[in-house]
């Protein structure tokens, strides 16, 4: 069998009947697709020939042999039959009944021989399986397991194929609806593998759902949790991979930080806009030739397409884009508790070295920030999480401004003051003191407000006045963030500031019951001293019937009904206009006297945006702008001026012009007609004969050197 085997080729195939034409696969492919029953012999020729060489490659699989008769090292052989694989699947379709066996048999080659073939070969066969899949000769839930045992194999390319296979498919199949039922099984097929102690397959079930959730195909709760599971694999690359996962799908979100990117965001919704008007569309259907309608209609559908991406972009924008497979979590308590569990029993080094995408990544500190995001997201309740911060918590540790955003992102509202104490002491005892380094004093007050900002509770009055102290230090990155602390508590309590601390603006005191009130007569009034008018008023009746008396006489009627008068809505633009001026102008730095230049005023989000916005570890830190000698400043200024030419001026641009000759110099140059040659000829006599009559009455006068 192997000699009849081997005497075939694929190359020509002598078609029946026609004993002098010899025809190639491709030719005979194309004739098979046009005529399919007059090819019927040719294809009964092909697929038996086919077959034996498959009982061949079943053979040797089974006894475990490395080549039988040289068919598993001749190179000729394996592409024969990698050519008749794809001849018969593209012939397929036109042929179902007689070739109704060929699918399974090739899936069921792939499923018991993959590994003892030539790597040619099963690259061949496997494009033949795909080209069926898409052909939906073959269901793709039957052979999902197959194309994720293929990437196991350690072939690059077959990997490649494979995954790209399987993504493209899951993502046509809901590319204009959500199969509920076809997902479900699919994902029955990959989250067990994800589960398995095989560490190739695990990993990659693992890299297809986390393709296809960052590509929003499977965006579902299921997939979401599965990603979440990841972390507790046996395999440590397996847990690494998912903790990066989650991690990367923490965004930052710095909304204000930046003008130019502000400036940015608003230009580009207005800088693109495809207009589509009806005239525009009946001129593309109905107007011109059939060649111009169909160049209009090709610029209608780019048209339609830029408004609907443009139309995507701005929801994308308007919508709350943070996304977290955190966010999905069933059971987010038992994961937090889990992790921890396995971070205090974890019995490797405190920085383990693994390649992930290029970086040193610490599996612990990984771990802590996956932990402290998880109870910040959803609010849960760990004691014994900040104790385990407290005991890394020194300026001397490496990556502090790390551990320190993951310790303010676990802190909440729901959280016991009691719990988070010995933390907010450690920090403020290991970081704010006179003899530490002002970059330490920076991030310590930094941290301070942060937890401040989530747990107000936990500052006292003498605290705060002794941090408040450090607005005056010499280091700018110091009194900076002294002064952040003072403002926020301007706005969350300011009954903990001495009095010279307080806002000084009078609408600020008037909103939060300050001591700036002003009376309808314009004179200031305090509140202590309405404190003693009370207190006098208990000794004598007679005093606080006066004061009551006085009190609503001064209250306006339209107050009392709640109705707005004209001049109140005046009064209420006049402040909102000030107040956005106020704002605009800290936001460039052009207040410079009062207190508005010292602090600025903080915006408190609400306890919903805080659990979703990440703690930067970069805004922890201190940033100080040190001063440029000269020469770094004119290295500065001359940054990105290298392409540029010596400096001249236009005309000497255009006078060492090379180019060619000017518009004016061609007219010059050009020939005129012959009408106007004769006109011309005619007025220069004219022209000449005037002198000629003027010049002989004219006295030239006399000449003196004769």
């Amino acid at each position: 069998m192997a000699s009849q085997a081997t005497g075939f080729s694929a190359e020509s195939i002598v078609a029946s009947g026609r004993g002098s034409e010899k025809l190639s696969l491709p030719l005979l492919q194309s004739k098979m697709k046009c005529d399919p029953e007059g090819y019927e012999s040719e294809l009964a020729t092909v697929y038996s020939q086919f077959k034996s060489f498959l009982e061949m490659f079943k053979q040797q699989a089974a006894f475990k042999f490395t080549s039988i008769s040289g068919v598993g090292n001749d190179p000729t052989v394996a592409k024969d039959l990698g050519d008749w694989a794809m001849f018969l699947a593209h012939v397929t379709p036109f042929y179902r009944k007689k070739l109704a066996e060929f699918p399974n048999q090739l899936a069921e080659l792939l499923r018991s021989s993959a590994r003892t073939l030539p790597s040619g070969l099963r690259c061949h066969l496997v494009q033949a399986l795909i080209l069926l899949i898409n052909r939906k000769i073959l269901d793709t839930g039957e052979n999902l397991a197959l194309f994720m045992e293929l990437q196991t194999l350690g072939d690059r390319n077959l990997k490649k194929l494979a995954f790209s296979h399987v993504v493209q498919c899951i993502r046509r199949m809901n590319q204009k609806h959500k199969n509920e039922a076809k997902n479900r099984g699919l994902q029955n097929i990959i989250f067990p593998m994800l589960q398995q102690e095989d560490e190739a397959k695990a990993k990659r079930a693992f890299i297809t759902l986390c393709e296809l959730h960052r590509r929003k195909v499977w965006f579902d709760d299921r997939t979401a949790n599965a990603i979440c599971t990841a972390c507790f694999h046996s395999s440590s690359r397996i847990m690494i991979a998912s903790l990066s996962v989650l991690l990367d799908y923490e965004k930052i979100e710095d909304g204000d930080d930046s003008d130019a990117s502000s400036d940015e965001d608003e230009k580009t919704p207005q800088a693109v806009h495809a207009v589509i008007s009806r005239q525009s569309v009946y001129k593309a259907h109905h107007a011109g030739t059939s060649s111009s309608k169909r160049k209009k209609q090709a610029k209608l559908q780019r048209a339609m397409r830029s408004m609907k991406k443009q139309q995507r972009i701005s929801s994308d924008k308007t919508a709350p884009n943070y996304y977290s497979p955190l966010s999905h979590l069933k059971d987010p308590q038992g994961f937090a508790e889990k992790l921890f569990s396995r971070l205090q029993t974890c019995n490797e080094r405190f920085e383990v070295s693994v390649p992930v995408l290029g970086l040193l990544l610490e599996v612990r500190m990984m771990m802590l920030k996956v932990i402290a995001r998880t109870v910040g997201l959803h609010r849960l309740i760990l004691l014994n999480f900040y104790p385990y911060l407290q005991k890394y918590v020194q300026p001397h540790q490496r990556d502090i401004t790390d551990l320190l955003a993951a310790g303010v992102q676990a802190c909440h509202d729901m959280v016991p003051p009691d719990a988070v104490e010995p933390l907010f002491k450690q920090v403020v005892n290991q970081f704010v003191h006179d003899r530490s380094r002002p970059e330490a004093i920076a991030v310590g007050l930094n941290v301070i407000r942060e937890i401040c900002l989530r747990i107000p509770l936990l500052m006292s009055e003498e605290l705060l006045q002794d941090l408040a102290l450090y607005k005056k230090s010499h280091e700018k990155a110091v009194s900076i963030a002294a002064r952040s602390l003072i403002g926020l508590f301007r706005e969350i309590c300011p009954s903990l500031l001495v009095k010279k601390d307080h806002d000084n603006d009078d609408d600020y005191s008037a909103e939060h019951g300050g001591s700036g009130h002003k009376d309808s007569k314009g004179k200031k009034r305090k509140l202590t001293d309405f404190d003693r008018q009370l207190v006098a008023a208990d000794t004598s009746l007679r005093t606080l019937k006066r004061l009551a008396v006085a009190t609503t006489a001064n209250t306006s009627p339209e107050l009392e009904d709640g109705i707005l008068s004209n001049e109140d809505f005046k009064r209420i633009k006049q402040l909102k206009a000030k107040k956005d001026a106020k704002d605009t102008l800290a936001k460039y730095g052009l207040l410079r006297k009062g207190a508005d230049a010292k602090t600025q005023q903080i915006n408190i989000p609400d306890s919903e945006q805080l659990t979703i916005k990440r703690v930067d570890p970069a805004n922890l830190e201190a940033h100080v702008r040190k001063k440029l000698s000269k020469e770094e400043r004119l290295a500065m200024v001359k940054m990105g001026r290298e392409d540029r030419g010596k400096y001249q001026s236009r005309t000497a641009v255009k006078q060492k012009k090379t180019g060619g000759l000017s518009n004016r110099q061609k007219e010059h140059k050009k020939a005129m007609p012959l009408a106007a040659k004769r006109d011309r000829i005619v007025k220069t006599r004219a022209v000449k004969r005037i002198k000629e009559q003027r010049a002989g009455k004219q006295f030239r006068g006399k000449k003196a050197w004769k």
